[in-house]
């Protein structure tokens, strides 16, 4: 049954103020409560830092949840100062003001280490959807996980998930006794997506904190293990879930993913911009779609969407040109069965060029990480 915000809010009720007599929903406390079927996000308000009475409340506010609403529920429950709200409150005498309470060290969550047993996170994007982003990223990861390295595959795709399709996973992960999710595994790659946790016919209204809430919980809050690569899959574009990735984990490097005709080339342009301009290293380019092979004429190539565009666009702007991959039948038939080409017919060009496509990948972080400093995380500021 679908949780509403009322059972969350009655939730709340019983959990009372450590320093005061009253529920913190009484106190006002509950801010930006969204609720979208399992998942549940809002925000504690509270009028100064302190980390420890921020910890306490949400380990309370987690148990009366999952005691009265749904004890599987997937909770994002951040804290926030509100100065103004609480000083004209205790101006009443209705909540204690800053100097009640004794200052302690301040412990920013910027600083806590996020994906931190990964040696490579790799982005892959594209400027615009319907290029075959989320094809390149899964034979990507099962590509690297051939080698017999340990991959990790998350799907940022919020309002679009396709990963539990293509790899042919559905149903809700598992939780630790520590409340985080356990990734699946299938063909030697750990994933999680979004559609694993929704019923798949169920639209995605969300705006965008909740969708980089739930971004932010696949990093923070799934018991990933120590991985040689994670391969993100974004969503198209440059919006709120590239900007919070640049913002949460070090990115080493990212793969873009375009088609060869101008249209696509336009949008593929501006995401290699977007990562240089956060100082994220761009591994180089990927030509999807490159040629149609006809399935009863193998050696024969039809560029319908141009020839090499991908390949003269990474040229100009000085980033390497990582592979190209045919547009063949059998890929569409692999996705859609949930086994990448990658793992299947090797006689296949696009199964070659995928394994082809990996090696680059792995030659160009070998370059990358021998030649450049680990990537920082930014800290993004809006100017008018």
């Amino acid at each position: 049954m679908a949780i509403n915000k009322q059972q969350v809010r009655t939730a709340l009720t019983h959990v009372m103020h450590p320093e005061m007599d009253k529920d913190l929903v009484t106190l006002d406390m509950i801010e930006d409560l969204i609720v979208q079927d399992s998942f549940i996000t809002f925000t504690i308000d509270l009028p100064d830092k302190d980390p420890e009475l921020e910890s306490k409340l949400k380990d309370m506010c987690e148990d009366a949840i999952r005691k009265f609403v749904d004890e599987d529920a997937v909770l994002d429950i951040t804290t926030a100062v509100n100065i103004s709200k609480f000083r004209n409150n205790e101006d009443k005498g209705e909540f204690p003001g800053q100097g009640h309470r004794k200052k302690k060290e301040q412990q920013e969550d910027e600083n806590e280490e996020v994906l931190s047993s990964v040696k490579n996170i790799i982005a892959v994007a594209s400027g615009k959807g319907g290029v075959g982003k989320s094809t390149v990223a899964v034979n990507l990861a099962c590509g690297l996980a051939r080698t017999g390295a340990k991959v990790g595959l998350l799907d940022t795709d919020i309002y679009g998930p396709s990963i539990p399709t293509m790899m042919d996973a559905h149903g809700r992960p598992n939780i630790t006794t520590q409340k985080q999710l356990i990734p699946k595994e299938k063909y030697g790659v750990r994933f999680l997506s979004m559609g694993m946790l929704v019923d798949p016919d169920q639209a995605m209204i969300w705006r965008g904190p909740m969708v980089t809430s739930a971004v932010k919980q696949f990093m923070n809050e799934v018991e990933w293990g120590e991985l040689d690569y994670m391969v993100l899959d974004l969503p198209p574009g440059t919006g709120d879930i590239q900007l919070t990735l640049v913002q949460t984990v070090p990115l080493t490097g990212a793969v873009i993913v375009s088609t060869p005709q101008d249209v696509a080339l336009d949008d593929a342009r501006k995401g290699v911009a977007m990562f240089k301009k956060v100082n994220v290293p761009v591994l180089g380019m990927v030509e999807n779609m490159a040629y149609f092979i006809p399935e009863d004429m193998p050696d024969k190539k039809y560029y319908i969407f141009g020839k090499h565009g991908v390949r003269n666009l990474a040229e100009r702007m000085g980033t390497n040109f990582l592979g190209e991959i045919p547009l063949e039948q059998k890929v569409r038939e692999s996705s859609d069965e949930g086994k990448p080409i990658v793992l299947g017919d090797m006689e296949t060009k696009s199964a070659q060029k995928f394994v082809e496509l990996s090696n680059n990948v792995i030659q160009q972080l070998a370059i990358r990480n021998q030649e450049q400093d680990p990537t920082e995380k930014i800290d993004i500021k809006i100017r008018p």
